[in-house]
């Protein structure tokens, strides 16, 4: 059944995408130029989680120097704290009201400028050692929540763009393209710009012996006229341009996209935060989904935040790193939508694995790691309108819950990489992770080969397990929407029933 979900999907796609492409008269719906700016919007979360997620562990250990302890602390504890912001700022969203700008944008634009600030002061090394720990923490966690406040109400914003389901599914066809664009940019940006100055790494054990030259501390063995302090301003340069990046998605949304108020009635009464969790964990599809979201976001957040790693100490391609990075993402946007299950990215993270180190096999198996790698992380969104109307239909008088629905989705993307980086540092240091070292120890390199396939491998499979219990096909999502439709049109009906009513009376 989850099968016949993601194609139905992956059909919905290019069917609202050939649907965009009609004239307005025909199909009533939002200009193309909304749907762009609508989708634009969604840009910043995935070019700032993209160069999060693939740089800020090698950042800080080998840039910002940074004890691998103490990093998965802060890698985890900035993650783990979404545990508290998501389902808030859900809740505080839902009963957000309704203002001239609408109910969901005066959240992005307010969050905006706060959110890029903090960005920026992650990627910066602060001239302290002792206070360097709660630096990073704090910041970490800053943005975490600010960027929450962007992304929850964005994300909550499909369901208010249009009534007509057509035109939702439409809008998000248009951002999930330009989501996938923003992982290559976020991709490429960093690691183009930090590839210009690869952090200088220390010899250690054998590689004193690889040659006589006198390599100072703070060179890089690779590009001897590269110092540490260089690389750490290559990283401010790239949080630079994202930092702008983000912003004007943010303005091209606000001038963009009109918010349209709901036209049905809300009809219960609010409720309580802890109500709001029951009634939304307690419908079955979504658990399910969100179950075996969870196990194939952890496998992707595994792999995204350990390869850079991988490809420098244990393929030895400490200079190509950030191409092969490039490589993988490129592939997932341009391929993610000829890819109707995840379990083909299986071979290609035991082939990387087994084979012997060579660069241009490494380029092909990343180029097709990344077309599997977008069906299992993307498809899914895809599929959570469908559960949001599911739900409506099993509960006609409880309304105005969407936020929460996409609160604990986002919460659960974030405390999957949280977890996965936390815990994969953590090993790294148990392995004796040396920082800076130009090699590293053999247990280092079977913790990062772990890492970056079995581990992924064992998580895709529980993944594929709960996805098969997946309840909703197409079949039921036609049906929701025919019901939707009629009870949306009866409730037009009454009110102006009810409006005619009041007229003749006075």
């Amino acid at each position: 059944m989850y099968l016949c979900s993601l194609k139905s999907a992956q059909s919905k796609y290019w069917n609202t995408i050939k649907l965009a492409q009609l004239p307005a008269w025909q199909t009533c719906q939002l200009s193309v130029c909304s749907k762009l700016c609508y989708a634009i919007g969604g840009a910043p979360y995935q070019i700032t989680g993209c160069a999060l997620g693939f740089f800020l562990q090698i950042y800080l250990l080998d840039v910002a120097l940074v004890d691998p302890f103490y990093a998965s602390i802060i890698l985890f504890g900035g993650r783990a704290w979404d545990a508290i912001t998501d389902p808030t700022v859900g809740f505080l969203v839902s009963r957000s009201p309704w203002t001239r700008f609408g109910k969901m944008m005066p959240w992005i634009v307010l969050s905006t400028p706060l959110a890029v600030v903090c960005y920026f002061l992650i990627w910066y090394v602060p001239p302290i050692d002792q206070g360097k720990i709660i630096w990073y923490l704090m910041f970490y966690c800053l943005f975490q929540t600010l960027q929450t406040c962007f992304h929850v109400p964005y994300s909550a914003l499909t369901m208010f763009i249009s009534s007509e389901q057509k035109e939702r599914d439409s809008a998000t066809a248009y951002r999930m393209t330009v989501e996938v664009l923003g992982t290559v940019i976020g991709t490429g940006i960093k690691g183009q710009i930090v590839g210009l100055a690869n952090a200088p790494c220390i010899p250690v054990g054998d590689d004193f012996n690889s040659s006589s030259q006198d390599f100072g501390p703070e060179v890089n063995i690779s590009q001897p006229h590269i110092s540490l302090e260089h690389t750490r301003q290559a990283y401010m340069i790239a949080s630079g341009v994202i930092s702008a990046i983000y912003v004007l998605c943010a303005v091209i949304l606000f001038c963009g996209v009109k918010e349209r108020k709901e036209t049905t009635r809300v009809r219960s009464e609010p409720m309580s935060f802890f109500q709001g969790i029951r009634l939304v964990m307690g419908h079955g599809p979504y658990v399910k989904l969100v179950m075996g979201f969870l196990f194939t976001s952890l496998a992707f957040m595994l792999l995204e935040g350990n390869f850079a790693l991988f490809c420098c100490y244990t393929l030895g391609f400490r200079d190509d790193f950030q191409n092969i990075l490039l490589v993988i993402m490129v592939s997932f946007h341009h391929l993610m939508v000829y890819v109707d299950d995840n379990h083909y990215l299986i071979p290609f993270l035991i082939l990387v694995v087994l084979l012997k180190s060579n660069l241009i096999v490494t380029y092909m198996i990343s180029f097709a790691a990344g077309v599997s790698i977008a069906a299992a992380f993307l498809l899914p969104w895809s599929m959570l309108p469908d559960v949001v109307d599911d739900f409506k239909v099993h509960n006609p008088e409880t309304q105005g819950h969407e936020a929460i629905f996409y609160s604990f989705y986002v919460f659960f993307t974030k405390f999957a990489s949280g977890v996965s980086l936390g815990i994969s540092t953590l090993s790294l240091d148990f392995a004796g992770y040396v920082t800076r070292g130009c090699s590293q120890p053999v247990e280092v390199d079977i913790t990062l080969k772990v890492l970056v396939s079995a581990a992924p491998i064992f998580l895709i499979i529980i993944g594929l397990i709960i996805f098969i219990t997946y309840p909703i096909n197409e079949e039921r999502c036609q049906g929701n929407r025919k019901l939707l439709n009629e009870q949306r049109e009866n409730e037009l009906d009454s009110e102006t029933d009810s409006t005619e009513t009041d007229g003749s009376v006075v």
